[in-house]
């Protein structure tokens, strides 16, 4: 979903000092445009304070997008494309970072570091169905090229330091969210809902959870691209006039994954259009509104018993990602998790759909700073360690 705007926001209405500046690049299960993203770290008054300056959404090329899909769902991909599309998207990203730069009107010596989370292309934690014989998830968008066109030193691989200490390398999010939402009077969850959903808890005492709940806009947008040749339900319109089938849904919701209890993760390789053309052949032909329905009814479902199985006390309930722009999914959320407080991240302070690549800028700047970046709570990993690899802007 495009992004417009300058994206000034602030978790603090406080003036920095010292601040740093960090941009996080995010293209997430999507693959609906890059995001970049400006954000000023500072520490005045021993206080962390966090403010997006601005933002950028670049398109990806419809062919090269069409590449990422593909490579994204197993028996589709070949070394030749995987490496094709991984320059082309170092490239791209470099091209973001760059526009971005141009919008701020400031000068890459100013940035401290990018952190790039690159395409997911595979995500294979442990416990997933897969032929290789140990855990994997694989990131394309080469930083190499990131950091020789941008002159910025790069963060990227964020993921595979917690999946070799036995986690699942997802989701990365909840460290962040508790560094720029945590509240120590209020129970709170942080609900993520990109192509793939996820929650945090963070309670206003006591150790921090998350995981992913299953499908986000993922399946919604595929729905709705296949039968209407559009990008996404804009306000979940489509949706909203049709009714959810209630045999498929509970199909649907029989899903191994439901049931795992967390640490646990997901992706393309569970929730995608040929596992939904499987289960719709146990049915008798259902109207494609029906369906889409059917999709939301599955997410905002699926993340509310989430919530209810893991965080009964909680009071105030913050959606981020594109699915916060999503009407008729807000309005189904809201109701399911009543009487719990209920908004968007912008009542935090950070715009919903720029919460994730404020992520891995912050995450960049962990790993720069020696500290870790992901929690063993969430990920299941034997310890939290600094991740990523660096990639500087010149030898």
């Amino acid at each position: 979903m495009s992004k417009s705007g300058t994206g000034k926001s602030s978790v603090l209405a406080n003036k920095q000092s010292n601040p740093e500046y960090y941009i996080g690049l995010m293209t997430g299960t999507s693959m609906d445009g890059i995001d970049a993203a400006l954000v000023e770290f500072s520490d005045a008054d021993k206080s962390n304070q966090i403010r997006i300056v601005t933002t950028h959404s670049h398109a990806i090329p419809k062919t090269l997008r069409t590449a990422l899909l593909d490579l994204s769902l197993p028996g589709r991909d070949t070394i030749d494309q995987m490496g094709s599309a991984d320059a082309q998207l170092g490239e791209l990203l470099a091209e973001a970072v760059n526009s971005l730069l141009l919008k701020a009107s400031m000068a890459s010596t100013q940035i401290t570091a990018i952190g790039s989370h690159g395409q997911t292309i595979r995500h294979r934690p442990p416990g997933a169905s897969s032929e290789s014989p140990l855990p994997f998830t694989l990131q394309i968008g080469d930083p190499n090229r990131i950091a020789a066109h941008t002159g910025i030193s790069t963060v990227a691989d964020f993921r595979r330091r917690d999946i070799a200490l036995g986690g699942h390398g997802a989701p990365l999010v909840p460290a962040f969210h508790q560094a720029a939402f945590h509240d120590a009077e209020h129970h709170r969850v942080i609900v993520n809902i990109g192509g793939i959903s996820n929650i945090t808890c963070l309670p206003a005492q006591g150790t921090v959870s998350g995981f992913d709940t299953g499908p986000g806009n993922g399946l919604l947008d595929a729905w709705i691209n296949r039968h209407r040749r559009l990008a996404y339900d804009n306000g979940g319109q489509w949706a909203a006039s049709h009714a959810p089938h209630p045999g498929l849904l509970a199909h649907l919701k029989q899903h191994e994954f439901f049931n795992q209890p967390p640490p646990k993760s997901t992706g393309r390789e569970d929730f995608n259009l040929d596992w939904l053309d499987r289960q719709l052949k146990n049915f008798a032909a259902i109207d494609a509104g029906s369906v889409q329905a059917t999709l939301l009814a599955l997410t905002t479902e699926s993340i509310a018993e989430a919530i209810e199985k893991t965080s009964t006390l909680a009071t105030e309930i913050y959606i981020c990602g594109g699915g916060a722009l999503n009407t008729a999914l807000m309005d189904a959320l809201k109701t399911l998790l009543a009487p719990a407080k209920f908004a968007s991240t912008n009542a935090l302070g950070i715009d919903p759909e720029w919460v994730e690549a404020a992520a891995f800028a912050w995450l960049a700047r962990q790993t720069l700073a020696g500290l870790p970046g992901s929690l063993t709570e969430v990920t299941g990993a034997t310890k939290a360690e600094i991740l990523g690899a660096i990639y500087p802007s010149a030898y």
